[in-house]
């Protein structure tokens, strides 16, 4: 390998990486990184963070030591280094001895430029650290070291002594989600006051945002999933029971799903993940303890079967979707059953308003009937002004009418119900239901009952949370969720005040407004397939060969020849050598198909005299064999064609294969010659000398 001290970062992110340019903020924080100094990156998950710390580990001298919470993630990523030629290990609890002894043997030597650790492995080979040149530490997922971050974990917090031991080695923090109070708390915990911030777009444009009302959620899902295909996605539920139901109801669907949850082995939970990364099983219904680290870049959608507690934790399981910069789907079912039992989770905790205004964020967000984008971004202080064209709200703008005598009739069930009921119970009283609830408590004889039965529960529902949303009435949560009138709701009943409320998007029409994969060409399906196959000899995720926007890439460009496969986004110098001429056999056979109707010999000919390539050069192209080339050009020469066969046999050579002719007992197979010849003459020479 060229020393990286040899190379500028340009060279460096096209040899290994295989890119021309840099993804925004990347170059910054690296230029930050190479100049020695202190940087926390917030960037959002598939902005290109990794690659913050794995460049500047390869011109910087010394190893990186990359402070990583979960063995997935060391694994994929140690995975794709290698892949990239360069010298990279893990180590972790989950090593047999012998592994870990030939990993701290290649740290001492200094031959790895990246070693990645968990936080409570570190003190494991600290002793090491103290006699070795070190680049750089990266502690990547950062948030996991403040109590204010969504994932604290408490051996993040030895990490404050890396800046006491080695004071002159650079720190970069890395995380997707961060506000202002868990940055702060990162700079102080890792005592780097001083490290400059840099804050990437929180904007994904890649991902459509798809708010929807939680009933029906199970037939809502199998209708999302019916025009998927084998696409790979994560359906995200609050509990393990929830999600080994809704995996045995896919499975029993036709789907291919596995349930993921803390109550499994470890062993267990790996076999599963590995088979979500190897596109074994495309569907992983799991609790939030998966997916962080999980560095698979064609995840094409993510689910929320029930609302997050907060906005960080969405954005950041709705990143692991589209990371190779292709469209994905992100869908979020919401009821206010949901917000209920979030809200007793977090009451008596040590952090409740904290964790209770959290809550009431997502809640927006979820109620928003205005750009989803522009709300999720605003939460993280980026403000855009223009609508996103690509969530619910924008592809189907909500139409308003005058929903003054629907206001009235909840209020007044509100108030009726002497403002002890939650929504539920109201809903059912105004639509007059049959059952033994509003029996019980002889509801079934005020005045209000009844009143909007000829509004679906749903819809009822979604105009009660837009008039939550709009002030005219409140929540009691802590009280059991029972409903209160506003003064506004006086208003809205005594004087007139008009209330607009917004129409409900039917199902039936809010599945039209959804994106649908493209019909992949032939020639996608067939690099997929080949990136399988290759991916399957060395028991490796496909996506670490190339990503679904490499393949994409390469369908789009057409590469005939290795410098311009080359060119293709992904690929560097070491996936050049070990891939090019696999995937260039595959794309010339398929443009062959399409290119020309012309017979298979013709086309051997065209290529020899209008591109000017070499037999040899001919049969790789098209995937044939060196003896067939020779064939066509033969028979394109008894039909008529001129062809100089002097350059590639000598008129001596031919009277050798007269004369042979002469003494063979069999002159008309070909193989005699080759042993005549003691395996020293090709065949297609051979045939040559025959015709000529």
């Amino acid at each position: 390998m060229e020393t990286s001290a040899q190379l500028d970062k340009f060279d460096l992110l096209k040899t290994f990486f295989g890119y021309d340019k840099f993804l925004p903020n990347q170059e910054e924080i690296i230029n930050n990184v190479l100049a020695q100094k202190d940087t926390i990156a917030i960037m959002p998950t598939g902005g290109g963070k990794s690659l913050c710390f794995q460049l500047p580990a390869l011109a910087l001298e010394g190893t990186a030591i990359v402070i990583s919470p979960l063995i997935a993630l060391m694994k994929d990523q140690v995975d794709a280094l290698k892949a990239n030629g360069i010298s990279a290990a893990f180590f972790n609890s989950s090593q047999p001895y012998d592994k870990q002894q030939q990993i701290l043997k290649e740290l001492q030597d200094e031959s790895l430029k990246l070693l990645y650790v968990a936080p409570e492995s570190l003190p494991q080979v600290n002793f090491i650290l103290k006699s070795i040149k070190i680049s750089l530490f990266a502690v990547d997922e950062a948030h996991c070291i403040s109590s204010w971050g969504h994932d604290f974990r408490p051996a993040y917090t030895q990490l404050n002594s890396l800046k006491k031991q080695f004071s002159q080695v650079p720190i970069i923090a890395l995380t997707a989600t961060a506000d202002r109070p868990t940055r702060v708390d990162i700079a102080t915990q890792l005592t780097i006051p001083d490290a400059k911030t840099f804050i990437a777009s929180f904007d994904r444009p890649n991902l459509y945002l798809d708010v929807r009302p939680g009933q029906n959620r199970n037939k809502q899902i199998l209708n999302f999933l019916a025009k998927r295909g084998t696409q790979s996605g994560i359906i995200y539920c609050l509990s393990k029971k929830s999600t080994e139901k809704l995996a045995a109801t896919l499975n029993s669907k036709g789907h291919k799903a596995q349930a993921y949850h803390a109550g499994l082995t470890s062993e267990e939970r790996s076999n599963i993940q590995d088979n979500f990364l190897n596109d074994q099983t495309p569907i992983i219904v799991a609790t939030i303890a998966f997916g962080m680290g999980i560095d698979k870049s064609n995840v094409r959608w993510v689910i929320h079967y029930n609302l997050p507690k907060n906005i960080e934790g969405y954005y950041q399981e709705i990143g692991r979707s589209g990371r190779d910069g292709l469209n994905a789907h992100t869908l979020l079912f919401y009821s206010l059953a949901d917000v209920i039992m979030l809200r007793k989770f977090a009451e008596g905790t040590e952090t409740e308003t904290y964790q209770l205004a959290k809550l009431e964020r997502m809640q927006q967000y979820a109620e928003a009937l205005s750009c989803r984008r522009k709300a999720l971004l605003g939460y993280f202080g980026e403000h855009i002004t223009e609508d996103c064209g690509n969530c619910d709200i924008c592809k189907t703008p909500p139409k308003y009418f005058d929903g003054t005598l629907i206001a009235q009739k909840i209020c007044s069930a509100v108030a009726r119900l002497q403002e002890q009921e939650a929504l539920g119970m109201v809903l059912d009283v105004l639509r007059g239901a049959q059952n033994a609830q509003v029996f019980d408590k002889g509801y079934q004889n005020i005045k209000t009952f009844g009143a909007a039965k000829d509004i679906s529960w749903r819809d009822l529902q979604q105009y009660a949370i837009q008039l939550l949303n709009q002030g005219v009435l409140q929540i009691y949560f802590h009280e059991n969720g029972r409903l209160l009138l506003t003064p506004l709701a006086k208003k809205v009943l005594f004087e007139e005040k008009k209330v607009r409320l917004a129409n409900i998007i039917q199902e039936v029409e809010k599945v039209k407004t959804e994106r649908t994969p493209r019909k992949r060409a032939d020639l996608f399906e067939k690099l997929k397939t080949l990136r399988l196959k290759l991916a399957q000899e060395i028991s490796m995720p496909a996506y670490i060969i190339f990503s679904d926007a490499a393949l994409e890439d390469m369908e789009h460009k057409k590469p005939r020849t290795r410098e311009e496969f080359a060119e293709i986004s992904g690929v560097g110098e070491a996936k050049l050598e070990k891939y090019a001429d696999d995937f260039l056999k595959v794309i010339n056979r398929h443009l062959d198909s399409l290119e020309s109707t012309l017979p298979t010999h013709e086309r051997s000919y065209k290529m020899y005299v209008e591109e000017s390539l070499s037999p040899l050069e001919i049969a790789s192209k098209r995937g044939l064999s060196e003896d067939s080339v020779y064939g066509h050009f033969i028979k394109m020469h008894r039909q008529g064609n001129d062809f100089d066969f002097s350059q590639f046999i000598s008129s001596k050579e031919i009277k050798k294969i007269k004369k042979a002719k002469e003494t063979l007992e069999n002159p008309d197979a070909l193989k005699p010659y080759f042993e005549y010849f003691e395996e020293r003459l090709p065949y297609w020479k051979i045939k040559l000398g025959l015709y000529l």
